[in-house]
């Protein structure tokens, strides 16, 4: 195997495809058992996330959003996770929301492991008992959370993957029409499906039937790839890219309550 580097990733061209950052505008919208964070992950520089707390003990999904969202967007969301008793931790990437810098493919990976080893921490400093941690990484998540699950091994209780991508320079083709003819995807691209096949704990892989950005073929690998005993593949057809939860909202809540929720 090729020592893996990030410098094709972080070209300015492909970095313009890969990111599409924007700040939180406005006031936050607080309500009881919402927190705002800023993370230190490089030095002074640090990331934004919002945590919706559930009961205490309860499990926390750290979660790693796509490349157009924001922590904030999750407002709105995460009532959901929280009616299955879930604790949601939504982690912004650099000159996202209210983060410090700008995006990279190598920042992604550091700052994703980063934030993992300070989320306890960062819980513990908001009051909130924390259960176990699950990781979930949606779209360009995907890269964030199988870098840590890769390195954090049985320290997370479980992994999920909504609509991932397993071949990284097949998705820079389709979103910017780049072809990289001297990547090799070894050695230059995010690695997901050589990072998932070394993660063993419970996974979920859910994708949209419908999904044109990433196809469910790439979910499908990233399920097959996997050596974990106790995995799991939900493909919900007539969804999309971004209507994944919307149209397949009870498959998708009721896999990862089944993955995540403890027995009423």
């Amino acid at each position: 195997m090729a020592e893996r580097t990030y410098e094709i990733l972080d070209r300015p061209d492909i970095l313009s495809v890969m990111f599409h950052p924007r700040p939180d505008m406005g006031p936050p919208r607080l309500a009881q058992g919402v927190h705002t964070v800023r993370i230190p992950v490089d030095g002074d520089l640090a990331v934004g996330g919002k945590i919706y707390s559930a009961r205490p003990d309860a499990p926390v999904i750290v979660y790693f959003h796509g490349n157009g969202e924001i922590a904030s967007d999750y407002d709105y969301i995460a009532p959901l996770y929280l009616s299955f008793g879930l604790t949601l931790f939504v982690v912004d990437y650099r000159g996202y929301g209210m983060s410090d810098g700008s995006p990279t493919a190598s920042a992604l990976v550091n700052d994703a492991w980063a934030c993992f080893e300070k989320a306890p921490e960062v819980l513990a400093g908001r009051g909130i008992d924390a259960g176990p941690i699950y990781l979930m990484g949606r779209s360009m998540g995907s890269a964030a959370v199988l870098e840590i699950a890769d390195r954090a091994g049985d320290d997370i209780a479980g992994l999920i993957i909504e609509s991932g991508f397993a071949y990284t320079f097949a998705l820079i083709e389709r979103l910017g029409f780049i072809r990289v003819a001297e990547a090799d995807e070894d050695r230059d691209g995010f690695g997901n499906l050589d990072k998932i096949s070394r993660v063993t704990v419970p996974t979920l892989v859910i994708h949209g039937m419908e999904d044109w950005i990433i196809p469910v073929s790439d979910g499908i690998a990233l399920h097959d790839a996997s050596p974990a005993a106790d995995k799991r593949l939900v493909t919900v057809p007539g969804a999309g890219h971004n209507d994944l939860m919307l149209v397949g909202r009870e498959p998708y809540f009721e896999a990862i309550a089944d993955l995540c929720a403890p027995p009423a």
